[in-house]
């Protein structure tokens, strides 16, 4: 069975995916930070497959180090999914503003640490052909204002996942827009808003997976495009 390391997994898009990918027999290493929520994730899962909770802080070497050794005990991974994240400072201050403290932290965790576990895996992947996902944001290539911290972020990752999908011809290497989802960093980027109206990441799961099922060239892939080529 295929092995696949989720970071970011205890709740929202992370959590949502590594249930998708459970119920399609996959075997998952899973990481966030939080123990208690992580623990009670793993044990929600139902599959084929096993999985295993790995909590720790993915801007940590050593817990690098072992989500690696995690999926080394099931065989070795074959997709690894950057998912965990931070938005930065809620509300989201203009540039002008922007603690540069801040700043920093939300670019160790959104682009230093997913590149860091990226090289961590490299030689299991290559091994495997196997696949990186990124996920990153709209705000990576649209101007909104308030957005600059973490959309700047965001456009630095998918800029390093391009050049690591020209560097690794053999792997896939997709970073991908799963869109506006309900989740709670999408709540803490629209405090006190209503967002029900935005759909639950469990939406997106039937185009993650046909992600992987057609493993089209890498690239950047908008989940939103996939669901709408499902339903015609």
């Amino acid at each position: 069975m295929p092995v696949a390391i989720i970071t970011g997994a205890s709740r929202g898009l992370g959590h949502a995916l590594a249930a998708g990918l459970a119920g399609a027999g996959w075997q998952l290493v899973l990481d966030a930070r939080g123990a208690e929520d992580l623990a009670a994730t793993a044990s929600q899962i139902e599959g084929g497959g096993r999985v295993v909770a790995v909590p720790g802080d993915v801007t940590d070497p050593a817990h690098r180090r072992e989500l690696l050794d995690a999926a080394d005990g099931l065989g070795g991974p074959d997709l690894l999914v950057n998912n965990a994240g931070i938005l930065g400072p809620s509300p989201q201050p203009p540039l002008a503003d922007y603690p540069l403290g801040a700043l920093r932290e939300v670019y160790e965790v959104n682009v230093v640490a997913p590149l860091a576990l990226i090289q961590v895996a490299l030689p299991a992947l290559r091994a495997r052909r196997g696949a990186v996902v990124t996920i990153t944001s709209d705000a990576a290539v649209e101007a909104y204002p308030g957005w600059g911290g973490y959309g700047s972020a965001k456009a630095a990752i998918e800029q390093a996942s391009k050049v690591l999908a020209a560097e690794e011809p053999d792997l896939h290497v997709w970073w991908v827009d799963p869109g506006d989802l309900r989740t709670r960093m999408h709540q803490e980027a629209f405090p006190g808003e209503d967002i029900s109206d935005r759909p639950l990441p469990e939406t997106v799961v039937p185009a993650f997976r046909r992600l992987l099922a057609e493993a089209p060239p890498s690239g950047r892939v908008r989940l939103a495009d996939l669901l709408a080529g499902a339903a015609r």
